[in-house]
């Protein structure tokens, strides 16, 4: 009876520290997956813009990012999650 009560505990913290291995082995999938949509999402944004809007030649964004300007004249920069980050005249940097 003892031999039992011993093997159920050794399996249960196998069974526990198996959960746990398994718990961050997905969080870290999931980390993973959500930074390649992130990049998706950033290349097929800027390949939109620079097929769809202008690009604003010696002017760069808070980051040294290309700035583009759309069809009602608005300046943007196209961010590291892909959206459009938009800004005013005078937010604009020139190249350093």
């Amino acid at each position: 009876m003892k031999t039992f009560i011993k093997f159920s505990f050794v399996a249960a913290a196998m069974l526990s520290v198996a959960q746990v291995h398994a718990q961050t082995t997905g969080d870290k999938i999931k980390r993973d997956a959500r930074a390649v949509g992130h990049k998706t999402s950033e290349v097929a944004a800027k390949g939109a813009a620079a097929v769809t809007d202008k690009r604003y030649d010696g002017k760069y964004g808070p980051h040294g990012e290309k700035i583009y300007i759309n069809k009602h004249s608005h300046y943007f920069y196209i961010n590291k999650r892909g959206h459009r980050v938009y800004l005013k005249k005078s937010e604009l940097r020139d190249h350093e």
